[in-house]
């Protein structure tokens, strides 16, 4: 029963972090109908930039509190991870939006790899160890053990998403992005700027991207140029779990696939008497990529709709 705790814990914490980056894709998707396959390296940049950031905090200013020095590098990475995605959009996005989507769906694999090759230039192709800025004692919760980062991974999801349905629901922007999302004709002809709205969307994607980075990096004590690939493809598979364009359906697909993913990983031994461990749990995640787009191509949330294209 200990295990079983433990690893539902440890899926709601992935799970988390898939749905903060699920929701970039899924509102991207929602807007203009585009699949951003770079938004995994966004995640990367934030997550890159941060581990910058503490070193350059702990070099030139000794004794800064370490929640403090995480709290400024993850509010740098989401000031950059945000403006590299609007240059993404301005630059690689913007230009094809009216062409057939086959084109920027070969964009964004191509600006994905160059976003790898630009971070192996800037930070070296080698693995680098995450500080560990938060204390080390863990918590007890029925027998299973959670530590303080993961605890700061479900408090910033849970803050990342009240905000959002705040902005989404409750201001001036978030009205005109469900406008444009509902019918970008009609919204255009009733005043809203479809390119702000689209941009708006890109840099609040990049936010929760990099949010995702810098929990993950602090989780797992790593960073690297493409540790942003993986987590990307997972979280596209939540938000197509979920229902591509449903914010609430990337949420639960998150949720949904970092329980599956981690209960996986915890019997994934039994279950095959040994022969698999449990660094084959990534398997999972593409296995339930394969039913959903297989038996519900719309997700668990997702609507069946003509295209309106």
């Amino acid at each position: 029963m200990d295990t079983f705790i433990q690893q539902i814990i440890n899926g709601l914490v992935l799970g988390s972090m898939y749905a903060l980056v699920a929701l970039g894709y899924t509102m991207v998707y929602g807007i203009i109908s585009l699949i951003n396959f770079a938004h995994g390296e966004v995640l990367m940049v934030g997550a890159l930039t941060s581990w910058s950031i503490i070193g350059l905090m702990q070099e030139s200013m000794p004794g800064t509190p370490g929640w403090l020095i995480l709290l400024i590098a993850l509010i740098i990475a989401c000031i950059v991870a945000a403006s590299l995605n609007l240059v993404i959009e301005k630059v690689a996005y913007r230009p094809l939006r009216n062409s057939p989507r086959l084109a920027p769906l070969i964009t964004a694999i191509g600006m994905s790899i160059l976003l790898q090759t630009l971070a192996m230039i800037i930070w070296k192709p080698d693995y680098k160890p995450y500080p560990n800025l938060l204390p080390s004692t863990p918590f007890h919760v029925a027998g299973a053990v959670i530590s303080p980062t993961q605890v700061l991974i479900l408090a910033m999801t849970a803050i990342s998403l009240s905000v959002l349905m705040w902005v989404v629901h409750g201001t001036k922007l978030g009205r005109a992005m469900r406008a444009t999302a509902e019918n970008p004709r009609v919204a255009a002809l009733m005043g809203v700027k479809p390119d702000t709205v689209i941009s708006a969307t890109f840099a609040i994607g990049a936010v929760l991207a990099a949010i995702a980075g810098v929990m993950w990096a602090a989780n797992y004590g790593t960073v690297y140029h493409t540790m942003g690939f993986l987590p990307g493809l997972k979280a596209f598979t939540a938000a197509v779990f979920g229902g591509i364009g449903n914010l609430g359906g990337a949420v639960l697909g998150g949720i949904l696939l970092g329980l599956i993913e981690s209960l996986g990983a915890g019997y994934i031994g039994k279950l095959t008497g040994g022969v698999l461990g449990s660094h084959y749990s990534d398997i999972f995640a593409f296995i339930v990529l394969i039913f959903i787009l297989t038996l519900r191509p719309s997700g668990l949330l997702g609507e069946r709709v003509a295209d309106r294209a």
